[in-house]
């Protein structure tokens, strides 16, 4: 019985930590859309128009903000370089990495650009009818990227994630063995037992 009970421990551990994963996930998954609301909409240091120069502004064409911001990048100066370019990428990659961890329904990469994307094509529509900021292809383009690279750390950091935890808690009972090289190796998940009870092999799961 050692061995079902090492495995409803290791179930119980893992589960716990997983509730804390996900509420201190969505606290700061809040956080971090209020703060973009807010830089995006309120703030005049960053994306908000003053007053007096309220009007419909747009761009349609690919990469030529981009290209003009990197080109007069010693004019416009650094703040205005890395707001409008890298703070673009970077203020989407939180999206990209905190939604898979809280949810466990948005763990699609494709999903998760495809939503990156639409929810920067709303703000920027958003943007351009209030008359706050300026629709600018170039930015969804940046808000995307950076949805997929925030998905693309989730991705390597729950791998890394299932190596650590699969070695020391996650355990597979399984009753289908096979031999292979002289020992048994469980056809389900491909480990080899580390322990064998009335016919059933613990295997550390990879």
């Amino acid at each position: 019985m050692w061995l079902f009970g090492l495995f409803k421990q290791g179930r119980i551990l893992e589960k716990g930590t997983k509730r804390r994963v996900k509420k201190l996930g969505t606290a700061f998954f809040v956080l971090y859309v209020l703060v973009l609301v807010y830089l995006l909409f309120f703030s005049e240091g960053y994306g908000r128009v003053a007053d007096a120069e309220r009007e419909y502004r747009y761009n349609l064409v690919p990469f030529v903000e981009i290209r003009r911001f990197w080109t007069y990048r010693k004019i416009v100066g650094t703040f205005a370089l890395f707001t409008n370019v890298f703070g673009n990428v970077l203020g989407f990659v939180p999206y990209g990495f905190i939604l898979p961890v809280i949810t466990g329904k948005m763990r699609n990469g494709f999903f998760i650009i495809l939503s990156g994307f639409v929810i920067s094509l709303t703000i920027e529509v958003i943007q351009l009818l209030t008359k706050v900021g300026c629709f600018d292809v170039d930015d969804m383009i940046l808000n995307t990227l950076g949805a997929a690279l925030g998905y693309g750390i989730y991705a390597v950091c729950d791998r890394i994630r299932r190596k650590i935890n699969g070695k020391k808690i996650s355990i597979c009972i399984c009753k289908k063995k096979r031999s292979f090289q002289g020992k048994m190796v469980c056809r389900t998940c491909g480990g080899f037992p580390r322990a064998v009870y009335r016919g059933s092999c613990a295997c550390t799961l990879f």
